[in-house]
């Protein structure tokens, strides 16, 4: 692909406000499509009410977004209380933006001290590379590592990229955060790493991008409510369409001087208004709510979408690292 051909492709990506509509045919209500495992064998298909049609030949679900739901057969349904969902996609890559500002000052308070939403967040879409490796999905238990006290959820919708750089669909994303780890290491101005790397939730199904379309502003942004529960509790509650930057704002400037292809994940950041623990946490100046400990269940729900849910438990106990070894600076001279 020469320069010139490569730069309209960015320009035209960039310039795209709203994304092409996934068409499917289905009878009303066939919209939401799952991952789950059922007499030992994962399959995917289409979630119809209370039950699931798996697809024909037994497509994963990247093969069922490049190739089309709407070109692949279904069998009969099987009871959705007799299946046991996963997550809905194995991304190939997760970019996890930080796409709302009421989060961004919370979390400087609460993780590194800082104050005020840096004037660098206004020039464009921030993000880093989470762990694809480690997705879960809904009921499974998410292991925090061992050592972490201050162990926190975040509450966040992400788009799923079909062919062409367009948006395939949506889903819930849970980017888990051990904020004692996280706010150590990103001292050394890198990351996250550790404190983010261990887990992710995807769930519970992917919901396509022509359903939601009914639900957007005159803006382009999604206007879905969005709710976070601990133990049942509420402790946060905020519009989707708070985001600074529309999905497919993000998408393209993901894709500059870089690639986008099916079956990558972009999430939208963590909502605000309680959309995670510590942002509440560098708003009030106190760890309350408490932090997440074992056995604590996190439920996130976005409306048109559907609900998370995921119980925290503690990871194996690593050995101490060696210590390091430091420089000796007479080492480097001749």
């Amino acid at each position: 692909m020469g320069h010139r051909e490569s730069d309209d492709r960015v320009r035209r990506a960039e310039v795209v406000q709203r994304p092409r509509p996934w068409r499917i045919r289905r009878a009303a209500g066939l919209m939401r499509l799952a991952t789950f495992r059922h007499d030992g064998r994962d399959q995917t298909g289409i979630v119809d009410g209370e039950r699931v049609h798996p697809f024909l030949g037994d497509p994963d679900m990247l093969a069922v977004i490049e190739t089309g739901p709407e070109s692949i057969g279904t069998g009969p349904g099987l009871p959705l209380r007799e299946v046991r969902l996963l997550a809905p996609l194995q991304p190939r890559s997760i970019r996890d933006f930080v796409a709302f500002a009421e989060h961004v000052e919370g979390v400087r308070r609460a993780v590194d001290g800082g104050n005020g939403v840096p004037n660098a967040w206004y020039d464009a879409p921030t993000f880093y590379f989470s762990n694809p490796h480690t997705v879960i999905g809904p009921e499974d238990d998410v292991a925090f590592p061992a050592r972490s006290l201050t162990r926190d959820f975040e509450l966040e919708v992400a788009a799923v990229i079909g062919p062409d750089e367009h948006i395939f669909g949506y889903t819930i994303f849970n980017d888990w955060s051990a904020r004692d780890v996280q706010s150590r290491e990103m001292q050394v101005n890198l990351g996250p790493a550790k404190g983010k790397d261990f887990a992710g939730s995807l769930g519970p199904w992917i919901v396509t991008a022509d359903e939601l379309e009914p639900l957007r502003d005159s803006d382009g942004f999604l206007n879905l409510w969005c709710h976070a529960l601990v133990n049942g509790v509420e402790v946060g509650r905020d519009l989707l369409s708070n985001m600074g930057w529309t999905f497919e704002t993000m998408v393209a400037y993901a894709a500059r001087d870089s690639r986008v292809v099916s079956g990558d994940v972009l999430g939208s950041g963590t909502v605000g208004n309680g959309g995670c623990l510590a942002e509440l946490w560098g708003r009030r100046g106190e760890h309350e709510p408490p932090p997440l400990c074992d056995g604590d269940v996190v439920t996130l729900t976005v409306e048109g979408i559907g609900s998370l849910t995921n119980r925290v438990v503690s990871g194996p106990v690593h050995p101490e690292l060696p210590p390091v070894r430091r420089r000796d600076p007479s080492a480097a001279r001749r």
